[in-house]
């Protein structure tokens, strides 16, 4: 298997997912999971990119097991390093008269175009450098002229066995002589991707269906060598919840701006394996190693899977709250104040609220205040009433007599609170939260009091019974 990003920018979710499900398959398969960088691109391509991306697969724990910074049998790993090998085997396939040297200028090129929509017809090259003889060509190479190298396309039809798509045949006539070498000696992305890939003895092919319109010309070259063609696996796109293609609007589309938010990579990987793939006992929770057991590609649908953000963040939620606390502590922390006390308790007692861990100061911020501070959409009216000054009053009396401020001695007491001030207990603890935290919902209140203390829930009951609130 192989993953082969082009380092133009952030890794995608949709490039993001097919490298889990080649990584998946390696695994399953017992195989090798080759990382290869598509830089060909010379003017989009960055140093910056490429990092990043490298970065995320890390992050994501999709170790490659050749690749930069790895090694392996077949090295480079880099497309813009192999350029002398893409121009060797360019040159085998002129001598064997498989390809042939095409000196149209690209005006010429785009003229024809033209020419052949004018007429209803499909544009493609018409072929006319292909029978250029010897001498003519040897004129135009004395001459200066430049030329690209075109691969002669047979009049053979092409027959896919897709892994996910089924059978799918296209007739050779809608493919027509393409550059496999430009004439500045860069080669093109088929002939790059199909060259690299008989190198590195690559079996199993998983891609987007973006991609499937390359099938053809990738096959008749894989024939051209006489080598084995590769099983090919073209997975449905990513859309939008609206069906459209994904776009900011659906959320981030970067694996960047998910680790920012603090997506957990467990999460988003279970998360993009399920895009059109299901697990066969219909749970939607499952570890890597599920993952890796249960994968078939019987089970990925044909029909493109939609983006939906807020599953995402269920999700994430999910692994929030079953994660190691103490490693979510230190995940959490690079978003919380930097002089933080009790970081811990305080994380112990967010986590069940967060979805994603950039929500932490919101969530925490009532361990960080010391005012009373509501929010606006609040119904602050309650504090006015008789029965809330009343719980106030016994509250404030109840902390003067406690010292011991465990979560189970504090339940105990707040039981034995409730039921003296003869109110539901749901009304009790949202009073009680309104003052305490300045929200009506959050925490348990138990967990509040012990991180704020006594000396802070007091001094914050006092403020309310001593303020005057304008409603």
């Amino acid at each position: 298997m192989r993953f082969a990003p082009s380092p133009t920018g952030s890794l995608h979710v949709g490039n993001c997912r097919t490298a889990v499900l080649n990584w998946v398959f390696a695994k399953k398969m017992k195989g090798r999971f080759i990382l290869r960088i598509e830089d060909t691109d010379v003017e989009r391509s960055t140093p910056e990119s490429e990092k990043g991306i490298i970065e995320d697969l890390k992050w994501l724990s999709l170790y490659w097991d050749e690749g930069p910074k790895v090694g392996g049998d077949y090295a480079p790993y880099h497309q813009s390093e192999r350029l002398e090998i893409y121009r060797k085997e360019a040159v085998k396939l002129l001598n064997e008269r498989r390809a042939y040297r095409c000196f149209c200028t690209q005006e010429e090129l785009e003229k024809e175009k033209e020419e052949r929509l004018k007429k209803g017809l499909t544009p493609k090259y018409s072929g006319k450098c292909l029978n250029l003889s010897k001498k003519e060509v040897d004129k135009l190479i004395s001459m200066g002229k430049e030329f690209s190298i075109r691969f002669h396309v047979d009049s053979e039809d092409i027959e896919v066995n897709d892994l996910v798509m089924g059978n799918i045949n296209f007739k050779s006539d809608v493919v027509s002589d393409f550059i496999i070498l430009r004439s500045n000696g860069r080669a093109s992305y088929n002939f790059a991707v199909v060259v690299d890939d008989i190198f590195m003895c690559i079996t199993h092919v998983i891609r987007g269906s973006d991609h499937l319109s390359n099938t053809p010309k990738q096959i008749l070259l894989y024939r051209a060598f006489n080598k084995k063609i590769p099983e090919f696996a073209h997975i449905p796109m990513i859309t939008g919840m609206n069906g459209n293609r994904l776009s900011k609007r659906d959320g981030a589309v970067s694996v960047k701006e998910y680790r920012e938010m603090g997506i957990l990579p467990e999460a988003l990987i279970n998360f993009l394996s399920l895009l059109s793939w299901s697990s066969p006992t219909g749970e939607e929770i499952l570890s890597v190693d599920r993952l890796i057991g249960e994968f078939d590609f019987n089970r990925i649908s044909k029909s493109p899977a939609a983006f939906d953000i807020k599953k995402l963040l269920w999700m994430n939620g999910y692994y929030i709250r079953n994660y190691d606390k103490k490693k979510l502590t230190e995940l959490i922390l690079p978003y919380l104040p930097k002089k933080i006390e009790n970081a811990y308790v305080i994380v112990d007692t967010i986590s069940d609220n967060l979805e994603y861990l950039a929500q932490a100061p919101e969530k925490a911020e009532i361990f960080f205040t010391d005012n009373v501070k509501f929010d606006e959409n609040v119904d602050k009216s309650v504090l006015k009433s008789k029965e809330a000054r009343n719980i106030l009053s016994l509250v404030l009396k109840k902390l003067d007599e406690i010292d011991d401020l465990s979560e189970e001695n504090l339940t105990n007491v707040l039981k034995k609170m409730i039921k003296e001030s003869e109110m539901k207990t749901k009304d009790f603890l949202y009073i009680l939260r309104l003052v305490l935290t300045g929200k009506d919902h959050g925490p348990e209140i138990v967990k509040i009091i012990k991180i704020f203390g006594k000396e802070k829930c007091k001094r914050f009951i006092e403020y309310v019974l001593s303020m005057n609130i304008n409603y």
